[in-house]
């Protein structure tokens, strides 16, 4: 898969927001190139949650075990929620990994090298092996997403009605 596929297919499910910084938009220069998807049926960046999925081009400081200053190199990371991270990795999230996977393996799917303590996988140039499991986990990423999204609105809608 590339990263254009990747954008594309998270494109197509309803309510997301693509954002890729750029500069002159305001963005920090480190996450130039790289992308983010939020659920925001408004089209704004939500304020207190994070995106369900993004996709780096680089290496960020703490973060260089995938070696994504290769090149040709990114990384997908995927929050799909506790069971996909057990069924993927074989271990809950917070425990520590019972696998030695190599983060920097291509085409793989591994719990974050960073952020798989709060249960997100990863998978660095996805390809054969893993297109249809990335496809699957961004699919699961976007209903859990969503499903936070509308029970928030749902206690807010009913905060405001009772006042």
């Amino acid at each position: 898969m590339t990263i254009d596929e990747i954008i594309g297919f998270v494109d197509g499910l309803d309510g997301v927001l693509i954002v890729s910084p750029a500069p002159g938009d305001g963005s920090p220069e480190i996450s130039w190139g790289d992308t983010f998807f939020y659920y925001s049926p408004d089209g704004v960046i939500p304020a207190t949650t994070q995106p369900f999925a993004t996709v780096v081009t680089k290496n960020y400081p703490g973060d260089e075990a995938s070696r994504l200053d290769r090149p040709d190199t990114f990384r997908v990371n995927i929050s799909a929620g506790k069971e996909a991270f057990i069924r993927w990795t074989g271990h809950a999230p917070r425990e520590p990994a019972a696998t030695g996977a190599d983060p920097s393996a291509a085409d793989t799917v591994i719990a974050h090298p960073v952020y798989g303590t709060a249960g997100w996988l990863a998978v660095v140039n996805p390809g054969s092996r893993t297109e249809a499991a990335t496809r699957e986990l961004l699919s699961t990423a976007y209903r859990l997403a969503r499903s936070r999204y509308e029970r928030r609105a749902g206690v807010d809608q009913s905060r405001s009605s009772a006042r």
